[in-house]
């Protein structure tokens, strides 16, 4: 049975943590870090919050792509040049762009439709925007944080 076809019960986000990243150069980028909880029961950890040309984004948990050595069989990042674990000089990447066509870091988790990310993003920065208003306004680290971690929470019934 496809499982697209069935009636789906919707996610709820249940929590948002966010941890804002302090000022730091004007060439920074990075916001902050987010922890998202769905339905009380499922955490996606590592959400970063990056400053783009149009706005805040959200970009989801990542790992970078490996392959083998054909030698010795040890794991490489497809970028790398000799094998990490016996040295032999690693194959060129063919060619079709800077990786032979193929990505660098691919996605851990993500949405895979348009109304879930749109969900999620707006709620998590509803909450980072609390947040960084918090950090502004020179709280301290025991008022502005939810927890003793420096995590805001933005506990939700969405």
């Amino acid at each position: 049975m496809d499982p697209r076809s069935e009636q789906r019960d919707e996610m709820k986000i249940t929590d948002v943590r966010i941890k804002v990243v302090a000022g730091g150069s004007g060439a920074e980028k990075l916001r902050g870090w987010c922890s998202i909880t769905f339905d009380g029961a499922f955490v996606v950890r590592d959400v970063k919050i990056i400053e783009g040309a149009d706005g805040l984004f959200l970009a989801m948990p990542s790992r970078r792509t490996m392959d083998r050595c054909c030698g010795c069989g040890g794991k490489n990042h497809i970028q790398a040049r000799f094998c990490n674990d016996c040295g032999k000089k690693l194959p060129e990447m063919p060619a079709g762009g800077p990786n032979g066509g193929r990505r660098v870091f691919v996605d851990i988790a993500h949405p895979i439709n348009a109304e879930m990310r749109e969900s999620i993003h707006r709620k998590v920065l509803q909450v980072f925007s609390e947040e960084a208003g918090r950090d502004t306004a020179g709280e301290s680290d025991a008022t502005s944080h939810a927890s003793d971690n420096g995590w805001g929470s933005g506990e939700t019934d969405d």
